[in-house]
């Protein structure tokens, strides 16, 4: 019996640590980082000869690194909705920045449209699945903070959030430039409650207003001619403090070994040097540049840091992560699992598509479409609604934003091909000398989406 009492001793540590072990892992924390009007390029790790963001470029290196990402849409809102959703803008129909404008007569809103309207472009999130609302079937909260265009937080599945309702976010803009301690507060309060968490970090940075520390500023006027560029640059260094500041509390708080960190783009962005705006071929447009973001995965011990040559798309980022989670995917969610290496490498071509940045109608996501576009990484095809287009497709929809230089490439109802390993800026329009490569990504591009007009 003595024997047996010892014995029982000694083995009882051993037991308790099999207990220990055969416990299923906690579930990661998952945290969005969003950049908002950025350049795919505007970063050390991606070689810009001027601008240094240290931070990201840490980050880069930890993770998973897509530095040929893209997303679907060069402007915010209908970016933004993608990327919580993991579907196209025609299949969750936030098309634009803002909903149509209301009948003669009617009473406006904030957004320039009927307050009927607008509640009904908010809502129209709650009619798909999002990735906060997957998350909270399996016992997480989520906190939305920065830019988000549905009105209240809710209407995107989060349970918890900073914007009620304005165009951009209203309150949620004040994170980043004002600190991130609504974050910091939110995360303790879940880790109180025994529950892991989703953080939306997309911060109004570096997008307008330009207006960096002076310290940053003048780092970088003596970089350039332009103060507009050199603004721009500056913001982008201190969206990059910010994020170090966020990702240096996952460390202090001991977070980061089980902490999913997810980073890109809203949409890409090329600095005019003589205004405070974009300049041309960038967002707001059918072109490369403002649909170009790096994707960063980072998640310790379970995702191996590397530099990845293959496509990757924000469509992609939900089912990676209910991936990872080995959660369902939602059905017409046609991403991939950024994290499954031989699916990675099968993919060979990505998919776009950019409509009036005002919608002219809620329903029918055909009637807003400019241009569709798909790239298999060298070859890029766009073709604009006019082209081949048959009833109302042949009508060139009413926006203010559209400048003489897009609305002619609708007019001309021509298809556009660019080599982007010999022309990255989308200069000359080589389509007209290689008709079997318009033919071959036609055909995948249709295949992908060919709208229609519905019927009245």
């Amino acid at each position: 019996m003595k024997y047996l009492l010892i014995f029982t001793l000694l083995l009882a540590p051993l037991v308790a640590l099999c207990a220990e072990a055969a416990k299923p892992p906690t579930k990661p924390n998952i945290v969005f980082i969003i950049s908002d009007d950025q350049g795919a390029g505007d970063y050390g790790f991606m070689r810009h000869p001027h601008l240094q963001t240290p931070h990201i470029d840490k980050l880069a290196a930890q993770s998973l690194a897509f530095p040929r990402g893209f997303v679907p849409s060069s402007v915010c809102c209908p970016s933004l909705a993608s990327l919580v959703t993991g579907l196209y803008p025609h299949q969750h129909k936030v098309t634009a920045n803002d909903p149509p404008l209301p009948q003669a007569g009617a009473l406006k809103s904030g957004r320039g449209s009927s307050a009927e309207l607008t509640a009904q472009w908010n809502t129209m999130l709650d009619q798909v699945p999002t990735l906060p609302r997957a998350l909270a079937g399996a016992g997480y909260l989520s906190f939305q903070t920065g830019k988000w265009w549905q009105g209240d937080f809710s209407h995107g599945g989060f349970t918890q959030g900073m914007t009620q309702g304005s165009r951009h976010g209203d309150a949620g803009l004040t994170i980043g430039r004002e600190g991130l301690q609504p974050i910091y507060d939110f995360m303790a309060a879940a880790r109180q409650q025994k529950r892991p968490f989703l953080v939306w970090y997309a911060p109004m940075m570096p997008h307008t207003p330009h207006t960096p520390p002076d310290r940053l500023f003048q780092k970088y006027a003596a970089k350039t001619e332009s103060p507009h560029i050199a603004r721009y640059w500056a913001m982008c260094e201190w969206f990059d403090e910010t994020c170090g500041q966020l990702l240096a509390h996952l460390e202090s708080e001991k977070l980061a070994e089980n902490t999913i960190v997810i980073y890109l783009a809203d949409n890409g962005w090329i600095q005019s040097p003589s205004s405070a705006n974009f300049a041309p071929k960038n967002k707001t447009t059918p072109f490369d540049a403002g649909h170009r973001t790096p994707i960063l995965i980072r998640w310790p011990g379970r995702v191996t840091p590397a530099e990845s040559a293959s496509l990757a798309s924000s469509i992609d980022i939900m089912p990676t992560v209910l991936a990872a989670l080995e959660l369902p995917v939602p059905q017409g969610l046609k991403g991939i699992n950024l994290l499954d290496k031989k699916t990675v490498e099968a993919r060979h071509y990505v998919f776009g598509e950019d409509f009036t940045i005002r919608s002219q109608t809620l329903d029918d996501p055909a009637a807003n479409v400019l241009w569709r576009w798909v790239t298999d990484g060298r070859w890029r095809l766009v073709l604009p609604r006019t082209f081949e287009a048959e009833g109302a497709l042949k009508t060139i929809p009413s926006d203010k934003y559209l400048s003489p230089a897009l609305k002619a490439t609708l007019q001309s109802a021509e298809p556009m091909l660019y080599d982007l390993q010999t022309d990255p800026a989308e200069e000359n329009n080589i389509a007209s000398k290689h008709p079997e490569i318009v033919t071959k990504l036609r055909t995948k591009l249709d295949a992908h989406w060919t709208p229609k007009i519905a019927s009245p």
